[in-house]
């Protein structure tokens, strides 16, 4: 068996900043990356976000999660910048 990475295709959600950025709330992307981490990387790349991605949060179903979590084929997940609120 080789180190072959595993192809997903995730559901992405963005919210604030990064939909404002983005131009859209959401999107299907392919991916190989291994973790959300990588993931968020992979897109601001793409996208240029232009935010670190230690500060933003990720949340897959109902919880939060750690950037280091595997990414999982079908799995939506929701990329959360800080927010500034009065």
């Amino acid at each position: 068996m080789g180190s072959e990475a595993r192809i997903k295709t995730v559901h992405v959600r963005y919210f604030a900043v990064l939909r404002e950025r983005r131009g859209l709330p959401g999107e299907s992307v392919v991916t190989d990356a291994p973790n959300w981490g990588d993931l968020y990387r992979e897109l601001d790349a793409i996208h240029r976000f232009g935010l670190d991605g230690s500060i933003v949060r990720v949340a897959v179903g109902d919880a939060f999660v750690e950037s280091s979590a595997a990414v999982a084929d079908g799995t939506t997940v929701v990329f959360i910048p800080p927010v500034a609120g009065g």
